[in-house]
């Protein structure tokens, strides 16, 4: 089954996720980051952040629920069984921090065929409650198969 084009342009509901001091503190255990400014706000304010930062591939914590719906949108074709994870590319803008309220939107940027492959790639933008972009996404997945 060759892809379908039709989805490319569509866009998904924005996401709202506000970040708590704890979840960033958890995180950065699970991803062995041992960085003081990730757990304390004195040490944060200390190094320059307006509180506790988020490591940056937290990233894909705040932008998941507006990427997920696209991988599942029916109208793009990703057959999960086949995808695989393809790439990940992030352009950071203002550091993330506690308090923040991020709103991510996606979009799918691009579908392609190459040699028995479906590429899937979307774009994810993520503002700050200030407008700022705080992350541009670039998330690609191939799945095994299409033709």
């Amino acid at each position: 089954m060759a892809v379908n084009q039709s989805a490319i342009g569509k866009s998904f509901p924005p996401f709202e996720y506000e970040v708590g001091k704890e979840k960033i503190a958890e995180y950065a255990r699970a991803v062995g980051e041992d960085n003081p400014v990730y757990f304390d706000r004195e040490q944060a304010k200390q190094a320059g952040f307006r509180d506790v930062p988020a490591p940056p591939m937290f990233a894909v914590v705040y932008s998941a629920g507006s990427v997920a719906p696209g991988i599942l949108d029916p109208d793009v074709g990703i057959n999960l069984a086949m995808m695989v994870h393809g790439a990940q590319e992030f352009v950071w803008g203002e550091p993330v921090c506690s308090g923040d309220v991020i709103t991510t939107e996606t979009s799918v940027k691009d579908i392609s065929e190459k040699r028995g492959l479906g590429f899937y790639v979307f774009e994810s933008v993520s503002r700050n409650q200030n407008g700022q972009e705080v992350v541009r996404g670039t998330w690609t997945n191939i799945v095994r198969g299409v033709s």
